[in-house]
């Protein structure tokens, strides 16, 4: 085959993957433009409720990257963790590679995944349906059931959980966690000891406000709360992503994540 033709076979190909690409790029500023405009026209709507007039909670929501990279960065301005000496001293040796998570492992409580992520509500459980890692769940019993006691209580990645109505908060109490998930990308450690409150309030239809409260008196001096919040996800659906299938990510890992506090107050120390 000629050099001249060969030339004109690549170009027209590249021509094509070009063409192709631009299509996907047009057809996802489409949907996205589509979204926003579905939510727009929702968010300042009033609190959505079910029959019985309790807050409906129920819908996709997208996840808050304040509880992927760094804890810290959910807590109130000015606010410190209140880590033990050793707990501490983990966080600043922990390797990012060696993150459960990134093994593809569940994320725990309160850590997320940087995916979308669905809440089904019911008279007797609310669940959490998570698209990343290997699509977890998490399951709420609202029927007043109290946590089991003794040997009963088995430690899990995402523990035991009742939940109850405050008013227009679901309040959600959990225990019986294992300590082998992280709180976040940084390293944060916890103990079988924990236990976290977490609150959900809806004020608007397109708004879902979070915060926990994490007691832990194995890892931490006092408890302390961490705050966030979930906008609704309009037009979207849960994807099949199954993290065991393709996980790439690993061989690229390499030290530690430089979002998290402790890695930009070293980097700005070497200056």
């Amino acid at each position: 085959m000629s050099k001249p033709l060969v030339g004109s076979i690549i170009i027209a190909a590249a021509a094509v993957v070009a063409f192709s690409l631009g299509a996907l790029r047009d057809r996802d500023h489409e949907g996205a433009f589509q979204s926003a405009q579905a939510v727009s026209k929702v968010s300042s709507a009033s609190t959505p409720r079910l029959a019985d007039g309790k807050v409906d909670l129920s819908g996709i929501w997208d996840a808050d990257r304040r509880f992927i990279y760094d804890i810290n960065d959910a807590l109130k301005p000015g606010e410190t963790l209140p880590l033990q000496s050793w707990a501490l001293k983990l966080v600043k040796e922990r390797l990012s590679k060696d993150d459960p998570e990134a093994h593809c492992l569940p994320a725990g409580v309160p850590r997320q995944a940087p995916y979308p992520w669905r809440i089904v509500q019911t008279a007797t459980h609310i669940f959490f349906l998570f698209e990343g890692n290997i699509h977890s769940y998490r399951q709420i019993f609202m029927d007043g059931r109290p946590h089991p006691k003794g040997d009963a209580l088995n430690p899990t990645w995402y523990g035991h959980s009742v939940g109850r109505w405050d008013g227009d908060t679901l309040v959600i109490d959990s225990v019986g966690f294992n300590e082998r998930f992280w709180f976040d990308f940084a390293g944060h450690p916890h103990t079988e000891q924990l236990h976290t409150i977490e609150r959900y309030r809806r004020p608007d239809f397109n708004s879902l406000e979070y915060e926990v409260t994490i007691d832990d008196s194995g890892a931490f001096t006092r408890p302390f709360t961490l705050y966030g919040r979930h906008s609704y996800q309009a037009n979207e659906e849960l994807m099949e992503y199954i993290c065991n299938e393709n996980n790439l990510d690993l061989p690229h890992i390499v030290g530690k994540d430089p979002r998290n506090k402790y890695s930009k107050k070293e980097s700005e120390t070497s200056k």
